[in-house]
């Protein structure tokens, strides 16, 4: 099969054995993946000295090989994977066995995977495959981030900096389908704009006076990934015994902020990754039900992967890159 890897140091589309379904396992010949940013850190992760690692987390396709012990799938099946390995029931924290799909286990950024056919789930009806493969990981992220963690209701205000991401296109849209008012911030006029056609109620300019832009709005969450340029900006505007959920740091991982402040206002402060089996279910629900659609910026070849990467490097994009893998 036909797989982009990182190996020894280098980026290459390599052609590798194909996968065979054990027991517990089925074989997915991948239609369409998602990139998704932790994809861009596997070269620091992983070191200049390692064999093969096909990257990739999420992924939708149809399942060409099933192992023994599987029931609930079978050859033909649409589906998409899930890439929260091993969580599969809600808790606080994700167990010790946990891990992301796409290192240390191969991803989806290959013809075909294969893995526990616990991972998998019924590819939505009324997705097209490129909605479908870009769908997982991102939505997992926000859902858990705004409703397990936040605590998100209707009639609540939720401020999201940071307009583009894939990430955030789901909050938008989940939010709102909740029943609250969203309120985001992007530096681009563009990204504002499409944020505003997806759902969100307002968009400010990431460069403008926060306190000033919503000194008339009572902010009851802020859901931030951004980490160090906005954290402290987003703690001027939240209100008094409100809560902030992170979980990202795509500026910088170290903070520093006046703790005397921060316990005299009674604010809460969240960390979250990821989501479990229970969570991705239930999104796959409030998707079919809100007539949710993932949001995808562009679609690529995988022969020009590289290409989308850099574009998600530079944080061009308004949603989602998905990468064509099958027919």
């Amino acid at each position: 099969m036909k797989a982009f890897v990182y190996e020894m140091g280098e980026w290459k589309l390599k052609e590798m054995e194909d996968p065979v379904a054990g027991p517990g396992e089925a074989v997915v010949s991948l239609k369409v993946s998602g990139l998704n940013r932790r994809d861009l850190y596997i070269p620091g992760r992983l070191g200049p000295e390692k064999e093969a690692v096909v990257i990739g987390s999420d992924g939708a396709g149809v399942v060409s090989q099933v192992g023994d012990g599987v029931s609930q799938f079978g050859e033909g099946d649409e589906v998409i994977i899930n890439p929260a390995l091993r969580w599969m029931e809600q808790s606080a924290a994700p167990p010790a066995e946990f891990d992301i799909l796409g290192m240390p286990d191969n991803g989806t950024m290959a013809e075909k995977i294969v893995l526990s056919a616990d991972q998998l789930e019924p590819k939505p009806s009324g997705l097209s495959w490129e909605e479908a493969g870009v769908l997982s990981l991102a939505a997992m992220t926000g859902y858990r981030a705004l409703v397990t963690r936040g605590r998100a209701e209707a009639g609540q205000t939720v401020f999201i900096p940071g307009a583009g991401s894939g990430v955030a296109t789901y909050l938008i849209q989940f939010a709102k389908a909740l029943g609250a008012k969203v309120i985001v911030s992007s530096r681009s006029a563009d990204k504002r704009s499409r944020a505003l056609e997806i759902g969100a109620d307002r968009a400010i300019d990431t460069n403008s006076d926060w306190k000033e832009e919503l000194k008339d709005e009572t902010i009851d969450l802020v859901i931030d990934s951004v980490g160090e340029a906005t954290f402290n900006r987003s703690l001027d505007v939240l209100k008094k015994g409100g809560r902030i959920v992170t979980f990202g740091a795509t500026t910088d991982d170290h903070i520093r902020f006046d703790l005397r402040s921060f316990f005299y206002g009674q604010y809460d402060l969240l960390g979250s990754t990821m989501g479990n089996r229970e969570e991705l279910r239930a999104l796959l629900k409030l998707i079919e039900e809100k007539d949710i659609r993932p949001v995808v910026d562009s679609v690529y070849p995988l022969e020009d992967i590289r290409e989308a990467m850099g574009k998600l490097e530079n944080s061009t994009q308004f949603g989602k890159l998905a990468i064509r893998i099958g027919e």
